[in-house]
């Protein structure tokens, strides 16, 4: 036990890498046709994935900014790339959110998939190792690996396991992703040579990279690069198409790895790299992601509103809340940066959650369309009360989680942005109107359709995994203080060394260079 405790302690983020990948391979030699014990063995290596991620939380360091819990080995020498893993305040809660939400995830499909059902989960788990991965990962080779990884899992999740137009979806999902993907490899190959003709040595170490003097010019186009490969992922308008096809066509349980884990890969791409790596083009293109991401703000509430199908509804609102943490991370302050940073874990819970409630409706009706419902809250009434939670939640309720993100977010963003932020705020307004209205076609009124009558309420298994997300939405709303503290000493150091790096730059620049004069050549003022 003692030699098992020094290993798990000297490689925790190892073993939390590559569990689920041993999980995986367990569920190779199981016989397909014991689904129950398949179902079980991934909801087992699922909760004791969660339970060893628990030990960053309780031995994290919250003073320093520092990488913590590193593991760094030689993998290819003679090309400077390593296995180099470390989890820091920006990727605590990230690492959390995924392996929290999988036994969560797994648990709700116990019914919903009957298919294939060895195949899906090891699908699940082999997606858990490339989220987990991308997180952790500080080696840029390390990570673009796990960035792929998540793709073919997903694909086939989508493509297999989701509804009549599937195969679409799967395809554009896949296509539209990996084509940014191709664009951030040429930029990394592009910043690996660059790294060697400035100091001699061939590296992808990030911390390394972080103290490399790039020209503004090659900042602009290696930010471009890495920024439209994450822009795709998040997804920011008007690179958000592929979004709502993906989630009305995936199985639940995918749509809500896809929110919950996956867009928020997206987001924090732009937080660890895009933004620390190039933070003079980053600074100088802010009102360019500023405008985008008010647009993606307005404009997915707005068409949120017109939506038929439910689960299409809480897609278009995907694209409203996370324009909102594209504002906070743009705003280069802690406050707003710590917001955005919470909200990505807040938008995993609360839009997880109600992708997970429109599957238990979908489970009972196979129906997803607000018209075939009304009346439910007579009908069902935990269930009612449990959605209302979760949809206050979602619109910004104070006392729930995404108030206090958001909050933060308008705080830091104000500043830099008054226009921006003033327009966002109309956003929270066109949130309140497509949930609340949502709502109340659904739950309130007469039970329209016979078929409703006599639906079952949330089973024993359905609260078991609703419950947790609950815990949180009150937990982060009532006292963020918990997880704003572990990531305030990472997100003040990149504040400030963004900051450093522009003053230094802004130094050696002629007076009165515009924008476009700096990276185009042209005119000065």
């Amino acid at each position: 036990m003692t030699s098992m405790s020094a290993f798990l302690s000297s490689h925790l983020l190892t073993v939390l890498i590559f569990l689920p990948l041993a999980g995986a391979l367990r569920i190779v030699f199981l016989p397909k046709d014991n689904p129950r014990l398949i179902r079980n063995t991934a909801l087992t290596v699922a909760l004791a994935e969660f339970l060893l991620s628990l030990a960053l939380v309780f031995g994290f360091d919250d003073a320093t900014a520092a990488m913590q819990f590193v593991e760094r080995v030689p993998w290819i020498p003679g090309f400077g790339i390593e296995y180099h893993v470390g989890v820091d305040g920006i990727s605590l809660w990230l690492v959390m959110l995924t392996t929290f939400l999988m036994p969560i995830v797994l648990l709700s499909t116990y019914e919903a998939v009957e298919k294939h059902v060895k195949e899906f989960m090891i699908f699940m788990l082999i997606l858990e190792v490339g989220m987990v991965g991308v997180f952790l990962a500080i080696d840029l080779f390390l990570f673009y690996i796990f960035w792929e990884l998540v793709l073919v899992p997903m694909y086939f999740l989508i493509g297999v396991w989701g509804s009549d137009r599937r195969v679409y979806s799967a395809i554009k999902f896949f296509l539209y992703t990996f084509a940014g993907s191709v664009l951030m490899l040429v930029a990394i190959i592009a910043l690996y040579f660059h790294h060697h003709e400035v100091t001699g040595v061939y590296t992808t170490n990030l911390l390394s990279l972080y103290e490399l003097s790039i020209p503004v010019k090659l900042q602009f186009w290696l930010f471009a690069a890495f920024a439209l490969a994450f822009a795709v992922k998040v997804p920011m308008f008007p690179f958000h198409t592929w979004l709502p096809d993906a989630h009305v066509d995936a199985p639940t349980s995918g749509s809500v790895i896809l929110a919950a884990v996956l867009l928020e890969m997206g987001t924090y791409g732009f937080l660890r790299f895009a933004m620390p790596l190039f933070p003079v083009a980053a600074f100088d293109l802010m009102p360019l992601v500023g405008a985008l991401a008010v647009i993606g703000i307005i404009y997915g509430a707005l068409v949120a509103m017109v939506q038929k199908d439910m689960k299409r509804l809480v897609a278009y609102s995907s694209v409203s809340h996370l324009g909102f943490v594209m504002l906070g991370l743009f705003a280069f302050n802690i406050q707003g940066i710590q917001g955005a940073l919470l909200q990505m874990v807040n938008h995993g819970i609360s839009t997880g959650a109600l992708f997970l409630l429109v599957g238990i409706l979908y489970e009972r009706r196979h129906t997803r369309l607000i018209s075939e419902y009304g009346g439910l809250f007579k009908v069902v009434p935990v269930y009612a009360a449990v959605f209302l939670i979760v949809t206050l939640s979602t619109l910004g309720l104070p006392g729930l989680n995404n108030f206090v993100g958001e909050f933060l977010i308008l705080t830091g963003a104000f500043g830099p942005m008054t226009g921006f932020t003033v327009a966002a705020g109309v956003g929270i307004v066109f949130a309140a109107v497509y949930m609340l209205w949502m709502y109340q076609r659904v739950m309130f009124g007469t039970v329209g359709n016979e078929k409703n009558r006599h639906l079952p309420d949330m089973k024993a298994r359905e609260l078991a995994y609703m419950l947790p997300l609950l815990l949180f939405v009150f937990w982060i709303g009532l006292y963020p203080h918990t997880f704003l503290r572990k990531m305030e000493a990472s997100v003040s150091a990149v504040v400030t060394r963004m900051e450093v790096k522009r003053e230094a730059a802004l130094a050696e620049r002629p007076p009165g260079e515009t924008v476009l004069a700096r990276y185009f050549g042209g005119a000065k003022n």
